[in-house]
């Protein structure tokens, strides 16, 4: 694979096995991180492999960072031939306490009332501004040559709000439905565009939500295991195939504007 591959949030669990994927598979790869040192440490752990890979700061709601980052990829491997938008996440501030409200709530618990501006704005902006502007930024040049491929990373919050995460919900709606208005502006310029929606998996953000100390699943755990017809949690390298197929002109040169669930059977289920 002679491309240049750019993909923000590669310093987390996902992204980072997307990176050495396209790393092992000849691509140049460029992996943009706010952690610009475990972005770069990454990177070097592939150099030191015999892959091409650079490490590189970003922030993707900061379109001079990425600006930046554009001119050093470019000086570093030539223009990005596919990118992946990773980058995102949620935060306690946007995040209740419980499921359902309840006006008997005790006073230190957080209800859908007590939610920050501030928290909900960051986790929106993270998610969507982020996914928006780094396309903004990555994919001129790929207008200009008439060719490129992008992959957003949506998620089954898009299909089924998961109580407690408003923001994080209703953001990842709008990767989706953003992923959809870009593959159609794009779809006479030689671009596609598609995303992946990934179920449940075991990352660094969730993984104390889905574990206790004692190393057994919280009680929101197993609801979700409860809720998936396979009975797991994805592992990282289950994503692969997926984008393997959506970055391949050759096998999936036709497809542009899906969003592909990735989620043991969760999307499907009604839960009776």
């Amino acid at each position: 694979m002679n491309k240049t591959v750019v993909i923000t949030g590669a310093a987390g669990v996902l992204c980072g096995v997307i990176a050495e994927d396209f790393a092992r598979r000849g691509a140049n790869v460029a992996l943009l991180d706010l952690n610009g040192d475990a972005a770069r440490q990454k990177a070097e752990g592939l150099t030191a492999g015999g892959f091409v890979a650079g490490g590189f700061a970003a922030d993707v709601l900061s379109k001079e960072s990425l600006e930046s980052a554009l001119e050093r990829v470019r000086a570093r491997f030539g223009e990005c031939d596919v990118l992946i938008n990773g980058a995102g996440g949620n935060h306690p501030s946007a995040t209740t306490d419980a499921e359902f409200y309840s006006p008997e709530k005790e006073e230190s618990a957080k209800s859908f009332f007590d939610l920050t501006e501030k928290g909900v704005d960051f986790v929106f902006d993270l998610n969507f501004k982020g996914t928006f502007l780094t396309t903004q930024v990555f994919a001129r040049g790929m207008a200009e040559r008439g060719k490129g491929n992008i992959i957003n990373i949506s998620s089954m919050n898009a299909y089924k709000p998961l109580t407690k995460i408003p923001a994080y919900s209703a953001a990842k709606a709008a990767v989706s439905n953003f992923t959809q208005w870009l593959a159609v502006h794009f779809a006479k310029s030689g671009i596609r565009v598609n995303a992946i929606a990934p179920g449940f998996f075991v990352t660094n953000q969730n993984k104390g939500l889905l574990y206790g100390e004692n190393g057994q699943p919280t009680a929101r755990a197993d609801k979700i295991l409860r809720n998936t017809p396979m009975g797991r949690f994805g592992e990282p390298e289950e994503l692969l195939g997926a984008v393997r197929f959506l970055t391949d002109d050759g096998e999936s040169g036709f497809i542009t504007g899906i969003v592909l669930p990735i989620d043991g059977g969760f999307s499907a289920y009604s839960g009776v």
